[in-house]
């Protein structure tokens, strides 16, 4: 029913929001109990008044003394706080190999997309118990339905997306429909698309109750008219969520070789929706990807990628201390400790922030040593956003190594097909996806 969908008013998200201005370094400690009152109420009253009326105290709340990070919304202001880049890339120069490398990178990212599918929202220790009980820890394969003994089907679900009920097709996945959008945004609109073009061609092409979180707000907002960056500003406390980090690949897909271009696409794309940390995560991984495609060194991809974002942001200081754990040689399993003292779990906001979630990304990448199993299963294991994490960690390593390097294991489930909520693409082939992504690439 409509009145149960989640994510359309803002009343019972007045904790998460508090817990925003608190991060973004807003002194609003005397508000958090206002602001638990009204989620509280917003359970049977109609509270949405009060509840933006207490948005505008948060707003207006003082800056704490000495929080240190600096981080822009506008683009020029997010250039003008980066640092040198450190490496340059050349685009690949044979057309085969390219057309191999696309294919890794859409067949990497449904693969990815549907091995944390059915688990998403899933506990790491409720995860850990199922794979150690049906074989599969540590994680090493997808995940199916005959793998699971009599107690474990009582409680899961059959109609979850097990790779061995899937019936040969890739199933709907935000994921996955993002990429095959930003395919179309290109195709309509050119690349210097605005981001009133990303607006019109969701309202266009996506059903309202595809999009999640900050992205059904954006939505929302646009549909009330207004336009971006105040779609992604009004009444939107998933404004740093892992909505736009998702939404990047194809960014990089069409930019090989050329990190900064990628980022200043992803740019356009996410500040209709996300602010500071939540614009610079799709940054982050677009250029990733543009790097990825024309270089297997994993140092110079993740380098590439945080050279893209604020050296003052939250985000730019977490992918620097994972890279920092690496280097002192900290192992995998201490890693993922690491992350789980910073990021909670149990709690929606560090369970979907970009920055929680990036970090598993780079972690997979540099502990997985360019396995694609391996890396895959390593973004997944830890829980968080299984299916987002899944999702870009064969993304990039499926441009890196190109399809003909991925084990048929991880392709064979969905036979090159995948099922979209995107209009006119309800079902597509990755050779489609291929074909039109170079197609693209040349004009």
């Amino acid at each position: 029913m409509l009145k149960e969908q989640p994510w359309i008013l803002f009343a019972p998200e007045m904790l998460l929001e508090w817990k925003q201005s608190r991060d973004e370094g807003r002194d609003v400690d005397f508000l958090r109990t206002k602001c638990e009152e009204v989620a509280s109420r917003s359970k049977t009253d109609n509270v949405e008044e009060l509840a933006k009326s207490l948005k505008r105290q948060l707003d207006s709340a003082p800056m704490v003394q000495g929080y240190p990070f600096v981080e822009p919304s506008d683009y020029p202001a997010i250039q003008a706080e980066l640092h040198d880049r450190r490496h340059l890339f050349s685009a690949p120069e044979n057309d085969d190999r390219l057309r191999d490398k696309l294919a890794g990178a859409w067949s990497g990212r449904i693969s990815g997309c549907l091995l944390g599918k059915p688990i998403e929202g899933w506990k790491s220790r409720d995860l850990q118990k199922l794979l150690m009980d049906i074989g599969n820890f540590p994680m090493n394969r997808y995940i199916e339905w005959k793998d699971f003994t009599p107690s474990w089907k009582a409680k899961c679900s059959v109609k979850s997306a097990w790779a061995d009920c899937i019936n040969g097709i890739a199933p709907i996945d935000d994921d996955t429909n993002y990429t095959v959008l930003a395919l179309e945004l290109i195709k309509e609109y050119g690349k210097d698309f605005t981001s009133d073009d990303v607006l019109e061609g969701w309202l266009s092409r996506l059903p309202y109750l595809a999009t999640c979180t900050a992205e059904r707000v954006a939505y929302r907002n646009a549909s009330n008219g207004l336009k971006s960056p105040e779609t992604a500003t009004v009444f939107n406390p998933y404004r740093e969520w892992i909505g736009a980090q998702i939404r990047g690949d194809f960014f990089g897909y069409i930019n090989v070789g050329n990190p900064r271009l990628a980022a200043e696409m992803a740019y356009r794309d996410a500040c209709i929706s996300h602010v500071k940390n939540g614009i610079y995560g799709e940054m982050l991984m677009a250029a990733m990807i543009a790097a990825a495609a024309v270089t297997c060194d994993l140092i110079k991809i993740v380098e590439a990628g945080i050279d893209e974002i604020p050296t003052r942001s939250r985000l730019h200081r977490d992918i620097d201390a994972v890279l920092g754990w690496y280097r002192i040689g900290k192992s995998y399993d201490e890693v993922i400790v690491e992350i789980h003292k910073q990021y909670d779990e149990s709690d929606s906001h560090g369970w979907c922030h970009t920055n929680s979630n990036a970090m598993l990304v780079v972690t997979a990448l540099l502990y997985g040593e360019k396995d694609f199993g391996k890396s895959l299963c390593m973004a997944v294991q830890p829980g968080f956003d299984t299916d987002c994490n899944g999702a870009t960690v064969g993304s990039i390593l499926g441009i890196m190594i190109g399809q003909k390097a991925i084990p048929k294991t991880w392709l064979e489930p969905y036979n090159g097909k995948l099922a979209t909520s995107i209009i006119g693409y309800n079902l597509v082939t990755i050779d489609e996806l291929v074909a039109t992504t170079i197609e693209l690439i040349n004009e």
